[in-house]
C-alpha cells in the first residue's frame, strides 16, 4: 500500500477504534458467553461461571495450592460431574473409573496437560501421550518393576532403613520433623534402587536443594498443563534464555541389579527404539516422581496412625505378636510385612484418605464421544477424576467415608474399594512403580513402630499441606523414644 493510500485509510481506522471497536468487542464477548452457556456441548454440565469461559479459572484454582479441597467442594455443590474449564469436566462417580481409565483399551488417551511434563523427551511412561509408543516402551522396562524384582532391590531399601534407624537413635528424647526425615529417606532409597548409590541426604540431615527444584517444577507444571501454549512459547524462547535444567551423566555399572542397569538392558536389546537418552529420562523420572509420591504416602500413614490411638494400639499389637512368633525380622522383610493384615489395612486406608496425586489425571474423550453420568461428551472433551473425590464416595467406602478407619478393609470384600483407589492411577496407565512404593511402606512403617514409641509432639497442631502436583505435607513434629517393651 502506497503512502497516500495509507494516509487515506487512517481516519477510518481511527473511527473504528474510537467508536465501532467498543461496540463490536462487547458484542463478541456477549455472543461468546451465550454460546458457552446455551449452545456449547457442555453447557448443561454445572460448574463455576468463570470456569465455563476460560481455562484461567482452573489455573487460578490450582495456584491457590488447595485444589484437593476445591475439587471436593465443587462436587459436593454441583454433583458427580462438574465443568471445570470450557472443554473439561471433572467426574466424581466411581462407576466411571473403568470407562475413563480402562485396563486394556486405549480409548481415552492422555490429554495435552501431560505434554508440559514430557517436554522434548521421547520416552516418558508418565507423560507420554502416544498410546502405541507407551505400550512398546512399557513392555521394554516392565520387568524392572515386576514383583520378583523387589527381592533384588530389597537390600537397597534395607540399607537406607538402617540409616534412618541410626539417625533416629541419635534423636531419641527429642522432637523430629518426621515429614522431612521421611522425604530424605525416600529420596535416598530411590537413589539406591535406581543407581546403587544414595544421595547422602539421610546422613547429612538435609538435601542439596533438589527438593526445592522439584517443588518448583511441580508448582509450574501443575498449572502450565492447563495452558500448554504458554509452555510452548517458553520452549521457543529457550535458545535465547538457555536451559537451566542439567541432565546427569549416567552409565551402566557392572554386576548391579538396580533399575538403571535394567533400563540399559532394555536399551541394549532395542538401541534405536529405547535410546541412551531414554535411559536418562527414565532414571530422572524415577527419582523425581518416585521419591515424592512415596514420601507423601509414608507421612500420611504415620500421621493418621498417631492421630488415632486405637489404630496405633492395634497396629503395634499385631507387629509385636508377629515378632514374638519369630515371623518378623528387623528390619522387616517385605514378604513378612505383606502377611500383617492390619498393617496392610492401615496402608490402604492412608492411601485412600490422603492420596499423593493432586491432579485430576486428565484424559481425552475419543472421536465417537461418550456418555458419562447421563451427559453426552463429544470427542475431544477433556475428562478426569480426582482421587480426593472418588475416595470419599459413600457407596463404595461406606457412610463414614470421610473418616480414617482401617477396619473397613477387613470387614468386607475389597474388590470395588481397590478398583476405585486412584492413588497410583488406574487402568493401562497406572504407575509402574506402585510395587516399589508398597514395598517401602510395608517395610518402614512396622520397623518404626517396632523400635520406637512415637507421639505427635503437639496433637493440637496439624501438619502443613502444600497442594501442587502432589499433596505434600510439612512440619510434622514427632516425639520419639526407644521402646522399653521391645519384643525379643
Amino acid at each position: 500500500m502506497s503512502s497516500p493510500q495509507l494516509t487515506s485509510v487512517i481516519p477510518y481506522i481511527h473511527i473504528l477504534l474510537t467508536r465501532d471497536f467498543y461496540v463490536v468487542l462487547p458484542a463478541v464477548l456477549i455472543c461468546y458467553i451465550l454460546y458457552q452457556h446455551l449452545f456449547h456441548p457442555l453447557a448443561r454440565i454445572p460448574g463455576p461461571f468463570l470456569a465455563s469461559l476460560t481455562n484461567w479459572w482452573y489455573v487460578r484454582a490450582t495456584r491457590t495450592e488447595t485444589w484437593h479441597r476445591i475439587v471436593v467442594s465443587l462436587h459436593e455443590k454441583y454433583g458427580p460431574i462438574v465443568r471445570i474449564a470450557p472443554n473439561q469436566v471433572s467426574v466424581g462417580a466411581p462407576k466411571a473409573v473403568r470407562q475413563i481409565y480402562p485396563v486394556s483399551s486405549t480409548a481415552f488417551p492422555k490429554s495435552d496437560w501431560y505434554s508440559v511434563f514430557r517436554g522434548t523427551r521421547r520416552v516418558d511412561l508418565f507423560a507420554g501421550q502416544d498410546q502405541w509408543a507407551h505400550g512398546r516402551h512399557r513392555k521394554m522396562v516392565v520387568r524392572a518393576y515386576a514383583m520378583d524384582t523387589l527381592k533384588d532391590l530389597e537390600p537397597y531399601v534395607d540399607y537406607c532403613l538402617e540409616l534412618l534407624v541410626e539417625q533416629l537413635d541419635g534423636r531419641v528424647g527429642q522432637k523430629v520433623d518426621m515429614a522431612k526425615r521421611v522425604h530424605l529417606f525416600s529420596f535416598d532409597v530411590i537413589g539406591e534402587i535406581t543407581w546403587s548409590a544414595n544421595f547422602g541426604f539421610l546422613t547429612a540431615g538435609v538435601d542439596d536443594g533438589t527438593f526445592e527444584t522439584i517443588r518448583t517444577m511441580g508448582r509450574s507444571g501443575s498449572w502450565l498443563g492447563h495452558v500448554p501454549y504458554v509452555f510452548r512459547m517458553h520452549e521457543l524462547l529457550k535458545p535465547y534464555i538457555g536451559n537451566w535444567l542439567d541432565r546427569p551423566a549416567i552409565r551402566k555399572s557392572r554386576g548391579k541389579k538396580d533399575l538403571i542397569n535394567r533400563f540399559f538392558d532394555a536399551h541394549e536389546k532395542n538401541p534405536e527404539e529405547f535410546t541412551y537418552t531414554d535411559v536418562i529420562s527414565m532414571g530422572a523420572t524415577q527419582v523425581s516422581a518416585g521419591s515424592d509420591t512415596t514420601a507423601v504416602s509414608i507421612r500420611a500413614i504415620i500421621y493418621y496412625v498417631l492421630r488415632n490411638p486405637s489404630v496405633k494400639a492395634k497396629l503395634v499389637a499385631e507387629i509385636d505378636e508377629a515378632r514374638r512368633k519369630g515371623e518378623l525380622s528387623n528390619p522387616i522383610k517385605h514378604e513378612e510385612a505383606a502377611k500383617l493384615k492390619y498393617l496392610q489395612a492401615v496402608v490402604s486406608e492412608s492411601l485412600r484418605v490422603h492420596p499423593a496425586m493432586a491432579v485430576n489425571l486428565p484424559r481425552v474423550v475419543p472421536s465417537g464421544g461418550a456418555n458419562i453420568e447421563g451427559h453426552y461428551l463429544p470427542g475431544g472433551t477433556v475428562v478426569g477424576m480426582s482421587a480426593w473425590v472418588v475416595h470419599k464416595d459413600k457407596e463404595v467406602y461406606g457412610e463414614d467415608a470421610h473418616a480414617f478407619r482401617p477396619e473397613r478393609w477387613l470387614e468386607r470384600d475389597t474388590t470395588d474399594m481397590n478398583r476405585c483407589l486412584l492413588t497410583f492411577g488406574a487402568g493401562s496407565r497406572a504407575c509402574l512403580g506402585r510395587n516399589m512404593a508398597a514395598q517401602q511402606m510395608s517395610k518402614v512403617i512396622p520397623t518404626l513402630f517396632l523400635n520406637y514409641d512415637m507421639e505427635l509432639a503437639d496433637p493440637e497442631k496439624g501438619w502443613r499441606i502444600e497442594c501442587l502436583l502432589f499433596v505434600a505435607q510439612y512440619d510434622m513434629d514427632v516425639a520419639i523414644e526407644r521402646r522399653q517393651d521391645y519384643p525379643s
